[in-house]
């Protein structure tokens, strides 16, 4: 059993509220932060049981940012465990309140999972994360929900925009090269999650060994 799940199934502190498969995907992304200095923000409280989770399973050497649209959620601050009160889907809380925040190694955008939300939340916050950090959306399932501002054919749902970014991770091939081609390295798609780490990069060029052993005519 993973150290995530040991946590979970155990757990007699905050309550925590998690998709079952989330778990291993949180460890095959997470793993390598483990026991390293890093700070991490989830959007999101809830009852403050998955802060708890991850100030446990990163060690002590992480600091842990929770952010909700609920003063109730300051109740919950502990050490390593930081609460912001604030409004995801407000662009100009963002552009306040970033100035007085660290660089993320992670961010998990666990919040609203309205529309509007996700997008204003990524366009201002990924930028906010490290450059070999990851950024998480979850639940999004959302945007095939018309209560959520989504629904299967809209254009406007967050899987569809995030569509837009793949085009820009093969920016080199298409002549559009930006901001989103120089620093993901990989877009990773689960059932309601995506999974997007940074890495710095470059125009990719091939390489070649061996002899040729063929003739093609």
């Amino acid at each position: 059993m993973s150290r995530l799940r040991e946590y979970f199934f155990s757990n007699n502190n905050h309550l925590v509220d998690k998709w079952d498969h989330y778990l291993n995907i949180y460890e095959r992304h997470f793993s390598r932060f483990v026991n390293k200095k890093i700070n991490v923000l989830e959007i999101g409280v809830y009852h403050g049981g998955s802060l708890q989770m991850w100030k446990n399973y990163f060690g002590p050497q992480a600091t842990i940012y929770g952010l909700d649209i609920y003063e109730k959620c300051k109740e919950l601050v502990e050490e390593r465990i930081n609460i912001i009160i604030g409004d995801q889907g407000d662009r100009n809380f963002w552009k306040q309140i970033k100035p007085h925040l660290p660089k993320f190694d992670i961010i998990i955008d666990d919040g609203g999972h309205h529309m509007h939300q996700q997008k204003i939340t990524f366009e201002e916050m990924f930028s906010e994360v490290s450059p070999n950090g990851v950024y998480l959306i979850e639940d999004m399932h959302t945007s095939y929900l018309t209560p959520y501002g989504g629904g299967k054919n809209s254009k406007e749902n967050f899987i569809n925009y995030t569509k837009n970014i793949v085009d820009s991770l093969y920016g080199w091939h298409n002549e559009e090269v930006d901001q989103y081609t120089t620093s993901i390295g990989s877009m990773t798609y689960y059932d309601s999650m995506l999974v997007i780490e940074k890495e710095p990069r470059q125009k990719p060029f091939t390489i070649k060994s061996g002899v040729p052993t063929m003739t093609f005519t």
